[in-house]
């Protein structure tokens, strides 16, 4: 998910007009590669003086080529929108008030009862699902991040649901769209955080509670809400919101515990025996990347997991444990790649999580390699938005 800050230029001009007027959005990308599926995000404060909007009217954006484009307005007062800007280029866009649009939606997400009390999210590239609490007493706990794999830039969300409940197909089978095809368990599968203190994961159990945000256009954002964690004899509330935009690979995911301590964290990828692949850099304003391709699946193929990581990462490591399964109670045994970090209190951690498939777009895991150091170094530059009004 790209969600960046965006610099808004100290030469932006910005001064009270009416609805009539105009402004114009200059976007330019600093970066030696194409940025065109960005979302930019502009304060609602940086233009609400400067266009004024009138009962029943909504900020409208065009391209240059005079076509309206998808808007959203977040939760947070941003007013948001995917730039397409190709490298070190300078794109347009007019700002005006109009009628309010219908978009057709990149981004949603939603609590799923009718499946045990899910949560999944998606946007037109990749698909999501956490364990809600129901599932507790028919699998034992889970709240590893689950992947859905998707070629497809349709939403399928709903779609997956309904023909797998009514057994018309299920969700574990590809028949054009994508599947279900990772293993969670008793992990954080693909890239959830868990204190690592004495060398040890302390996981928590399935979310308890829910509550959406924003549900797209552009973004799906929400939070979930984790029962009380005790780490080594300490308690500590946990709750985590989680952010996905049009266009990204990458999930955000911001952590919060509390806690008025400092805590040894760490966000793990689930390591399987049969494969060993893991490539990790650090930029140098100290952005850590870990991409891991998953063994070959005979119903996937190859699919590579994504974790960048802007707060101080202070170690990578291979973390392994054994435990009982709370169910079957047989041993098992699970393998983490972790980045592990300290939590400083009232100061969450944030971080993206992600995968890029064979089957839709990333031929190669270099390919994906190349997708996550430049998501990284988007986050270091962020595209450069400059805000001039248009006189009459």
């Amino acid at each position: 998910m790209k969600k960046f800050l965006f610099f808004l230029c100290a030469g932006a001009i910005i001064t009270s007009c009416t609805s009539e007027q105009t402004l114009t959005i200059t976007i330019e990308n600093p970066s030696d590669f194409n940025r065109s599926a960005e979302i930019v995000e502009i304060p609602l404060s940086d233009l609400n003086t400067a266009v004024e909007l009138k009962e029943n009217q909504s900020y409208i954006i065009k391209n240059e080529a005079g076509e309206i484009i998808p808007t959203q307005i977040t939760y947070d007062n941003k007013l948001i929108f995917q730039a397409g800007t190709n490298t070190n280029a300078t794109v347009n866009y007019t700002l005006s008030a109009g009628d309010p649009q219908i978009f057709t939606s990149k981004s949603f997400g939603r609590f799923v009862p009718e499946r045990k009390d899910d949560f999944a999210w998606e946007n037109d590239r990749v698909a999501f699902r956490v364990y809600g609490n129901a599932l507790i007493e028919s699998d034992g706990p889970s709240n590893g991040i689950d992947l859905w794999f998707k070629r497809t830039n349709n939403l399928v969300i709903d779609k997956w649901y309904k023909d797998d409940i009514a057994g018309v197909r299920s969700y574990h089978q590809d028949d054009g769209e994508g599947l279900d095809d990772y293993k969670v368990g008793r992990t954080l599968g693909a890239g959830m955080m868990a204190p690592f203190v004495n060398e040890k994961l302390w996981l928590n159990e399935n979310f308890m509670q829910h509550e959406v945000y924003e549900q797209g256009p552009l973004r799906t954002t929400f939070k979930l809400t984790y029962k009380d964690i005790e780490v080594d004899g300490k308690t500590f509330s946990e709750s985590r919101i989680f952010s996905l935009d049009a266009g990204s690979q990458l999930t955000k995911v911001t952590q919060v515990y509390g806690t008025n301590e400092p805590i040894a964290v760490a966000a793990g990828i689930v390591k399987r025996e049969e494969s060993n692949y893991i490539a990790q850099e650090t930029t140098e304003k100290g952005t850590t990347t870990i991409v891991y391709a998953e063994p070959t699946s005979p119903l996937a193929g190859n699919i590579y997991v994504g974790m960048v990581v802007p707060s101080e990462v202070e170690d990578v490591i291979t973390d392994t444990y054994t435990i009982t399964h709370a169910k079957t109670e047989k041993k098992e045994t699970h393998s983490h790649i972790l980045a592990v970090t300290t939590y400083q209190p009232n100061h969450p951690v944030n971080y993206y999580i992600g995968y890029g498939w064979e089957k839709f777009g990333f031929p190669k895991v270099e390919d994906f390699q190349t997708y996550i150091i430049n998501f990284a170094t988007s986050l270091e530059q962020p595209l450069i938005v400059k805000i001039n009004k248009n006189e009459k």
